[in-house]
């Protein structure tokens, strides 16, 4: 009998189509493979089993997981099902067409061809950081398993860097600063971090001064560089010594450790502005490992951070803590495939876009609006590739995108990429986008995305983020290389355009729990392949649109235990896939056959999905109103609403157990949706008092009180 984890869902469903369709090269038994263990975050362990057989995809893999020393063993979910999925792009035809008026260059926009291969991959959430955990997975198989049915691995989770005691302190102030100075004591940044500074044609001269576990207190103040006057000339003698001449960058060339980074840290005797004058990048780590920013702003420049270039370059270990960025059209650019540990948390990053209205790129409901195609002042917040990555609790507003994975291209190690291109690692295992965590961040006002994981491959966590007023879909799978990805716990208001998900370029492997998705329609789109979604609350805006479409290139993606709303258009549901004797169809030789129902009964009985889900209203919230439909550039307050369960509402006790995802709940089951009646509603954006904000300053619609929670909609300069 099957219950409601996904990979029993997918096995019933599959098992018939492939022993019917393919019985004489069946290979129903399971030789289990490698076993890979990605990057620890501070809350995840994610792990990838390669396998061969299983053509009928029976076979399953059980976690538990315990904290070392414990005795008891706690359920986690089961691993992902992975088996040939491919990601060809976006819509077919997928090979090279005759050039048009419409589309010049004849090539489709996205040539990436992958199959995700043979495996079960997944993670077991929400653990404590720094602690040892053992992980426990047993592969079963009715056919039978011809190897090692159990994996027992013991792994650590990482810790919020922190710098290390021990060190030099170096001390760095403005130029112009009145006051004593603490010992050793340096005007400018370069001036500690090197051996010196030079505005001129030396000032790449000096050898680093930092070593492993130093610390720079940088003292309050404008630290600006007059970058294109040569030496001390005029008008501003002295600041074209503090970055280098012309480009105005801060190229940063040493590493710390892992225990021992290169910290860069306000002192706290007032505000730190690095205003970069118009620079192209201000801060170059291009090849700086571990280096460690904290209590600083960042202004007037294009890349604040720039951390990695696909096929060049990059570093790894980056922290930014409780700081301010503004005024930037890229605050964290991070695109190398090697990359590792980056941590980016409870900082302010505003972008360049209208603070004031919605826009867009693309989309009728944006075209007579002035200001139609939104201008890329502010290309996105963060965007990051590799592995083991935390990006948390972060307050992201005004930009194209919030956060980002790369939407780097098939990963480097795929066969037909050369390994000779590569530097460090070149194991395929190393180089996808795999082990990254997005989570508690709020994010308000894009012309976008709120949080692309476009480009990434296994164990994505997306969870208990908050995204108000996306112009486009809010959280985005475009592509995934096989997945899993998790998108849990969070809530999304206002996506008028694209609705809360999009499934774009074909991606493979997602899981949509336990969401509060309102005021957008038509989620999630598609086609995507291996999809499953569960406990979520789907309300739209009223519009003539369909409140669920999904398009499957697989007959095993799966949905149920869902709250739906209902609009006004012809039909409000639409699953639309490969005829039902097919169990998959990449390349659409045949058609999707189109399921289209106005009613969530008649979508449930059409489909065999839905069989336990139910339709709600607004009135499941405490006080939620309906987005008004007319005005879609209308900004929305997220602290005007309350988004927890009324009592006795219809999501109260309609959901279904997800381990890890739900643990703790109340009454008979879960409920659905991001919040859990009577439970403590999370913490979005910075934990403290960024750097650079005084209590009670007054920033968009509220005044700073401290922590947990804030809302700054508009930033001054």
């Amino acid at each position: 009998m099957c219950d409601s984890r996904p990979s029993c869902w997918l096995s019933a469903v599959f098992a018939a189509f492939l022993l019917t369709a393919n019985p004489a090269w069946a290979q129903t038994a399971t030789a289990p493979g490698k076993f890979v263990i990605d990057a620890p975050t501070l809350s995840a362990i994610g792990v990838e089993w390669k396998i061969g057989g299983d053509d009928n995809l029976n076979a399953a893999v059980e976690v538990s997981y315990r904290r070392k020393g414990e005795q008891a063993w706690h359920r986690a979910l089961p691993l992902l099902r992975i088996h040939h999925e491919v990601i060809n792009s976006a819509e077919p035809p997928f090979q090279p067409v005759e050039p048009t008026a419409a589309n010049p260059n004849g090539m489709r926009e996205n040539p990436w061809h992958y199959d995700t291969g043979n495996m079960f991959a997944g993670s077991v959430l929400n653990l404590a950081p720094d602690t040892d955990y053992e992980c426990r997975f047993v592969l079963s198989d009715p056919d039978g398993v011809t190897g090692d049915k159990e994996k027992i691995i013991v792994v650590r989770t990482r810790r919020e860097p922190v710098p290390a005691p021990g060190g030099h302190v170096y001390h760095v102030y403005p130029i112009g600063w009145k006051g004593p100075m603490q010992q050793p004591a340096f005007v400018g940044l370069m001036r500690a971090y090197n051996m010196g500074s030079s505005a001129s044609d030396h000032d790449h001269t000096f050898p680093p001064r930092v070593q492993p576990g130093d610390m720079i207190l940088v003292h309050a103040g404008l630290y600006i560089s007059d970058r294109f006057h040569y030496l001390n000339g005029m008008p501003h003698p002295g600041y074209n010594a503090l970055a280098a001449v012309t480009d105005g960058t801060y190229y940063l060339t040493q590493s710390g450790t892992p225990d021992k980074p290169i910290v860069i840290k306000g002192a706290g005797d007032g505000e730190v502005i690095f205003d970069g004058a118009g620079a192209e990048n201000l801060f170059n780590l291009l090849r700086a490992n571990y280096n460690y920013f904290e209590g600083i702003t960042v202004r007037n420049t294009t890349v604040a951070f720039l951390l990695g270039w696909k096929d060049i370059i990059g570093s790894s270990g980056f922290t930014l803590k409780h700081s301010r960025i503004y005024d930037v059209a890229r605050a964290v650019q991070a695109e190398w495939s090697a990359s590792r540990d980056f941590y980016i948390a409870d900082n302010v990053i505003i972008g360049r876009h209208e603070p004031d209205k919605m826009m867009s790129w693309s989309g009728a409901i944006w075209m007579n609006f002035p200001g139609f195609p939104e201008s890329l002042n502010s290309e996105y917040g963060i965007k990051v590739y590799g592995q083991g990555h935390v990006v948390t609790h972060n307050y992201v507003a005004n930009f194209h995108d919030a956060i980002d994975i790369s939407t780097y291209g098939e990963p480097d190690g795929t066969p037909d990429i050369a390994s000779t291109k590569l530097s460090g690692p070149t194991e395929m295992d190393e180089r996808t986008a795999s082990s990254i965590d997005f989570s508690g961040n709020d994010i308000y006002n894009m012309g976008d995305n709120c949080i692309e994981t476009d480009g990434g491959a296994h164990n994505l966590r997306v969870f208990e983020n908050r995204c108000f007023n996306s112009a486009a879909a809010a959280l985005s799978a475009q592509p995934i290389f096989g997945g899993p990805v998790y998108f849990y716990r969070n809530l999304v208001y206002n996506a008028p355009s694209g609705g809360p998900l999009k499934f774009a370029d074909t991606p493979a492997g997602v899981f949509i729990y336990q969401n509060t998705f309102v005021a957008g329609d038509t989620a999630p789109g598609g086609p995507v392949a291996n999809a499953h979604l569960a406990n979520n609350l789907f309300l739209g805006r009223g519009a003539a649109r369909p409140v669920f479409s999904l398009d499957t290139t697989t007959n095993y993606s799966t949905s149920d235990y869902n709250g739906f709303g209902s609009n006004k258009g012809a039909y409000d549901f639409a699953w639309n896939s490969p005829p039902s004797d097919v169990a998959a169809d990449y390349d659409f030789t045949h058609k999707l056959t189109a399921r289209h129902f106005k009613t969530l009964k008649d979508y449930g009985q059409g489909t065999g999905q839905e069989k336990h889900s139910i339709p709600v209203d607004y009135d499941v919230f405490a006080n939620v109103p309906k987005a008004d439909e007319s005005d879609p550039q209308r900004l929305y307050n997220p602290e005007d609403m309350d988004f927890r369960l009324r009592p006795r509402s219809a999501a109260i006790d309609a959901g279904t157990a997800l381990a890890t995802i739900n643990d703790g709940y109340a009454g008979k089951a879960p409920d659905l949706g991001a919040y859990e009646f009577g439970q403590i509603v999370p913490a979005y954006g910075p934990r403290a008092l960024p750097a650079g904000m005084a209590e009670g300053e007054k920033i968009g619609f509220r005044s700073w009180t401290g922590p947990p929670r804030i809302d700054l909609h508009l930033l001054p300069k």
